[in-house]
């Protein structure tokens, strides 16, 4: 397994890379804890011109300042005052392209994440939806700014590729307030997968 390298981060096409990351490994080394998920579901937001985007029209704020990093780092908010997401910061240095990680299919550390997300036994909602995937993986507000090729938090490949065909997708979830935005088919998930959140469109 290696990490993916920053040229896959710096790529101006963040579509692309939204469909590219499923299947993708995201590992966490946290306090002396790992664990690891395949990415199943993902969503891409063209950060200038996208409505759904936390920095639509160059809006910059202390919350959204990560999405201006350059290509290869962490973007982490809070949602609702709780549920902390994850995404991955693409493109170039103050243009704020970025790849939300929607869901995962749980690898390696499943005790740990049983224990930090509260659940007894593993099952599909472990890591189903972005507040539940950065939850079981360790991942909070304050890893936003993180380097993703560090040892805390990186994403790498094992030479497991999805099939184009394998590969479903959609609108978003949950921006229906974005107009014509919140009906860009951005959203992408691995067919089948029972920890795609969600209903999937064919």
């Amino acid at each position: 397994m290696k990490k993916l390298p920053l040229q896959f981060y710096q790529r101006a096409d963040v579509i692309l890379i939204a469909q590219e990351l499923i299947g993708k490994i995201i590992v966490t080394k946290l306090n002396g804890k790992t664990t690891s998920g395949r990415i199943v579901e993902t969503e891409a937001y063209i950060g200038l011109t996208d409505k759904a985007s936390h920095s639509f029209g160059g809006k910059r704020t202390a919350r959204n300042e990560h999405m201006y990093a350059r290509a290869g780092i962490a973007y982490v908010y809070i949602c609702y005052g709780m549920h902390h997401l994850f995404n991955v910061v693409t493109n170039k240095k103050n243009i704020p392209d970025a790849v939300l990680i929607r869901a995962l299919e749980p690898l390696e550390g499943i005790e740990v994440m049983l224990k930090r997300t509260g659940k007894k036994k593993i099952d599909y909602t472990l890591t189903r939806g972005p507040g539940n995937a950065a939850k079981a993986l360790g991942i909070s507000k304050t890893h936003s700014g993180t380097d993703l090729r560090g040892m805390e938090i990186y994403i790498a490949e094992d030479g497991w590729v999805a099939g184009h065909e394998h590969i479903g997708a959609s609108k978003r979830i949950g921006v229906e307030s974005a107009g014509a935005a919140a009906h860009y088919p951005y959203r992408f998930y691995l067919r089948g997968n029972r920890f795609v959140s969600g209903s999937p469109v064919k």
